[in-house]
């Protein structure tokens, strides 16, 4: 593959991901916080991505977060942006403001400071949601993975949560 800021590994699955999509003629979104865009950077990477991926939506702020995707502010006091209901109303959000098929969020703390007891950093919330209705869950926590290594790790998880998702 070409020259590319993200690692080969990475790549192969954006690639897997793009290739599923456009063999089920369905269209992508990322909602993304904690990963400001690299999400859809890295399916941007490749050739003919256009083809499926319909959008990206950067939400690092929680007022982005209601503006942009409908995130309720009552939700997001109570849970906090970096939660499983945050991470879902985010991907349902992307999915009826991009109006596409797939949705994936992420949603965490990359450190290297902003963690607690509660939430620590390195705790990331991801959801898929699809247009039947499903919107599947997941909580990873990467531990001494420095920012770096908890943004890259949470972007390979975003791409299996879709590759997932456009396999059943």
């Amino acid at each position: 593959m070409a020259e590319s800021f993200f690692p080969e590994p990475l790549l192969r699955q954006a690639e897997e991901v793009i290739a599923q999509a456009r063999a089920r003629g369905v269209s992508i979104a990322s909602a993304e916080s904690c990963t400001a865009g690299l999400v859809a950077g890295c399916l941007s990477e490749i050739p003919g991505a256009s083809d499926v991926l319909a959008c990206g939506f950067v939400v690092y702020g929680n007022e982005a977060k209601e503006r942009l995707l409908g995130v309720p502010a009552p939700l997001l006091e109570e849970h906090g942006a970096v939660s499983e209901e945050t991470a879902r109303a985010m991907a349902s959000g992307a999915l009826e403001k991009g109006g596409i098929d797939i949705a994936v969020s992420v949603t965490g703390i990359a450190g290297p400071g902003g963690g607690s007891i509660e939430k620590p950093v390195g705790l990331v919330h991801f959801a898929c949601a699809v247009r039947n209705g499903d919107v599947s869950h997941r909580e990873r926590r990467f531990d001494d993975a420095g920012r770096y290594g908890i943004r890259l790790a949470s972007v390979a998880e975003a791409l299996e949560m879709l590759r997932e998702s456009l396999a059943r």
